[in-house]
């Protein structure tokens, strides 16, 4: 495994097979860790991989030592980029407090900032979203410039230009991307969130619902 994209898709393999909770690759290692409750056959796990990839144990692959990481510990780097974003808009609209300014200008910097982490590895980011994203997994090319639609909407948002056509889009945008994370969670399949790219590697929990629900809920109040 010598890129992200190779990453991702062993994660996507490994992970949809039944019984298993959740695969992680390690790509300095060359290593990928599974989680399950149950015993899964290393045959099983071979089989699920393209021939390319050469599957062998590691030393303390026999072991069952099970590690935990909590969702708060994993999720953390969202939650301080979502603090940040959020003082940011109070701040700026902090002497003349105007409800609405704050939402756009909430929205708007989100869009920035999620775009950035995006396009530090495009294609590793469109590989991760089509596992999700309903209209990503049948046009592809979605995907690719999905960052860019995202920086759009942040200037739009951000300059006040044509605000009611970016927050109809945000609604459409995020609407897509929210049936994907909704489907993933009631399947509780172990993928990873595209959210803030491949640079931050998330899990998908409920907190990513919770982000998109947030700004779809900003969007239809500065549209009433």
């Amino acid at each position: 495994m010598t890129c992200n994209g190779c990453k991702l898709s062993v994660e996507d393999k490994l992970s949809s097979l039944n019984g298993v909770d959740r695969a992680y690759v390690d790509l300095t290692k060359g290593e990928a860790i599974v989680h399950s409750k149950n015993p899964i056959s290393f045959s099983l796990i071979s089989d699920s991989l393209p021939p390319k990839y050469k599957v062998t144990r590691t030393a303390n692959s026999q072991n069952n030592e099970t590690i935990k990481v909590s969702k708060i510990k994993q999720l953390k780097p969202l939650f301080i980029i979502l603090t940040y974003i959020s003082i940011t808009s109070l701040l700026l609209n902090f002497k003349n407090w105007d409800s609405t300014n704050a939402m756009l200008d909430f929205m708007g910097l989100f869009y920035i900032i999620f775009s950035f982490f995006k396009i530090l590895d495009i294609k590793g980011f469109s590989i991760s979203f089509r596992m999700y994203d309903p209209l990503a997994k049948k046009v592809p090319l979605y995907g690719i410039i999905y960052p860019f639609i995202e920086i759009l909407l942040g200037i739009m948002l951000l300059t006040r230009i044509e605000v009611e056509l970016a927050i109809i889009l945000t609604i459409i945008v995020l609407g897509i991307t929210t049936i994907g994370v909704t489907q993933t969670l009631l399947n509780k399949k172990s993928i990873s969130c595209a959210c803030l790219g491949t640079t931050l590697k998330l899990p998908m929990t409920e907190a990513t619902f919770i982000e998109n629900a947030l700004m779809i809920i900003m969007a239809f109040v500065l549209l009433t």
